[in-house]
């Protein structure tokens, strides 16, 4: 009788366990006192239970409810690279199709500007010759024809200088036009400062050429030349002269320009400048003699000695201003 309540209890399943010959006491894997983690909506789970997102270089999340991982738009990076807001994606052929178009509205222009000046062609030739010698017009050397159609060229010549001046400002307009999906607001800031400015110093270039270069050069001609022979200025060379002088010279004078964007660029400093002056007096040098060869030198040593002065020119305005 008294064994009975003992076996009643082992059927009832009372009894502790015990441990079976050869097996070790429970393996504790450290997750059962571990605390769990609410996530942002409310919801706990444990750490070691759910995957970890990686996006082959580094961790995106540290659970799997931590959402998508944060890439950056297709559309708003390239290479990792960002593009500028306004850019899309078009075709080749779209690219070249709006190119095109716009290179024959330049075109256009240059090619009404050039017409225009067909028809007052002669009177501006006959100004232009009396203009640039420095003498009273009695005393100007006529002009003299060597060919047939040397008249005929010179006058296309001069005219297409006018359809190339008409057609700049819409080159430049047309450019930006063409580039401003693809700029940043401060890069079209930056162009829309720098290409007019580009544009005035060309215009200054070639009235620094007619009202003091030409005027130097011609008296200089006919002084060289005074009591030995008779000058003959043949019609086309002469005006060969000037609409290559005129043509170097407005590039000459973006000079300024050029030094300006280098140093705001980083590209160089003004004092890196300012040490290697020499090499880059040598090169002006090099490249007037190269561009306006005459002779007599005199259009070459002109060009360089203004070549040099906007370098130095520069320099002592960015000096100036504090800029090294």
């Amino acid at each position: 009788m008294s064994d009975e309540p003992a076996n009643r209890g082992d059927a009832e399943g009372t009894t502790e366990p015990q441990e079976s010959p050869g097996e070790g006491p429970p393996i504790d894997d450290g997750r059962r006192d571990e605390p769990s983690i609410a996530t942002d909506g409310g919801d706990e789970y444990e750490p070691d239970d759910r995957p970890v997102e990686t996006d082959g270089e580094g961790v995106v999340g540290d659970h799997a409810d931590h959402g998508e991982a944060d890439y950056p738009d297709p559309d708003d990076d390239i290479g990792g690279i960002s593009t500028p807001p306004d850019d899309e994606e078009m075709p080749l052929a779209d690219h070249i199709e709006e190119m095109v178009l716009r290179f024959a509205v330049v075109l256009l222009f240059g090619a009404t500007g050039t017409a225009i000046g067909l028809l007052g062609a002669s009177e501006a030739l006959e100004f232009i010759w009396l203009d640039v010698f420095p003498a009273q017009a009695e005393e100007v050397p006529p002009p003299h024809i060597y060919h047939p159609l040397e008249l005929w060229m010179t006058r296309i010549k001069l005219s297409a200088l006018l359809g190339i001046m008409v057609a700049l400002p819409t080159f430049v307009y047309e450019c930006y036009k063409f580039m401003k999906p693809g700029l940043y607001p401060h890069e079209r800031k930056y162009y829309l400062a720098s290409v007019p400015l580009s544009v005035v110093l060309a215009a200054l270039g070639m009235l620094f050429s007619y009202v003091l270069v030409l005027p130097v050069l011609f008296q200089y001609f006919t002084y060289y030349a005074e009591g030995s022979a008779d000058i003959a200025y043949a019609l086309g060379e002469t005006f060969d002269l000037i609409i290559t002088l005129t043509g170097f010279l407005a590039i000459v004078f973006q000079i300024p320009l050029f030094i300006m964007l280098a140093i705001m660029m980083g590209v160089t400093t003004r004092r890196w400048l300012a040490q290697k002056r020499l090499y880059f007096w040598a090169g002006f040098a090099g490249l007037s003699f190269m561009f306006t060869m005459d002779p007599t030198m005199m259009a070459p040593i002109l060009v360089a000695v203004t070549m040099i002065l906007l370098f130095e020119g520069t320099l002592l305005v960015l000096k100036w201003v504090g800029r090294d």
